[in-house]
């Protein structure tokens, strides 16, 4: 039975009501509202729907997270790292970086990253709730690029990634190493990548079960974060 969320309740299923087919869709309906969005990812429930469908709330077993210790930095990468090609950067453009993940130039099928997702997201970052990784490439004529980045939300400790996009070679790795860098300097140690895909799982990806992750995502979320954590700066992918 699927359950219909109440518009006047943020209340959600025991993520254990979760179908298994499709994988993880755990209710129908409510809002986008900041107080919704939070009490979902604190319980490790996000949302994920296409034009024209239903608001739909997920939470998948197994789900796809990446132990930050086991980032995977091949040799190619690594050459690519000690270039420096790029200027990394921390939430100083979270409203192109969800424009450009919305129509990422290697999708080929219809986002999920709706006009409406935007805006809630955005209303999240300003409230200090969803985060950007930058990456920038500047040309021989000081033209100054967005080339990658990613974003996702973060409750405390507890950091789950929404999407990512690329414009040039390894640009969307380097967000995604610099955001494991930053976690990992106040003893964060895995990211929610909620879906397993090729390109997280060469980047070290794995599925864990949901008790197992959810054991993990419930410590993340005691953590507290220092004051400044998440103020926009310069970053730097060692």
């Amino acid at each position: 039975m699927l359950y219909q969320l109440d518009d006047n309740s943020l209340t959600f299923p025991l993520i254990e009501c979760a179908l298994t087919e499709p994988n993880g869709l755990l209710a129908l309906g409510g809002d986008l509202s900041p107080e919704r969005l939070i009490a979902a990812y604190s319980q490790g429930i996000f949302p994920w729907y296409s034009d024209n469908d239903p608001l739909m709330w997920w939470s998948p077993n197994p789900r796809a997270i990446i132990d930050i210790d086991q980032l995977r930095i091949n040799r190619t990468l690594r050459k690519a790292i000690n270039k420096s090609p790029y200027q990394i950067t921390l939430n100083q453009d979270f409203s192109q970086v969800t424009k450009l993940c919305a129509n990422a130039p290697f999708r080929t099928d219809g986002t999920w990253i709706l006009p409406e997702m935007e805006a809630a997201y955005l209303t999240l970052h300003q409230q200090g709730y969803a985060h950007s990784i930058e990456v920038w490439y500047t040309d021989e004529h000081d033209n100054k690029a967005l080339v990658g980045g990613l974003y996702g939300v973060a409750v405390n400790g507890f950091f789950s990634g929404e999407s990512m996009f690329y414009k040039q070679s390894n640009a969307s790795k380097f967000a995604l190493i610099a955001l494991g860098q930053l976690l990992k300097s106040v003893d964060i140690n895995f990211i929610d990548c909620q879906l397993l895909n090729p390109f997280l799982e060469d980047m070290g990806a794995k599925e864990t079960s949901r008790d197992i992750f959810i054991h993990k995502q419930q410590h993340a979320l005691t953590k507290t974060m220092p004051d400044d954590f998440w103020q926009p700066r310069t970053l730097t992918v060692i």
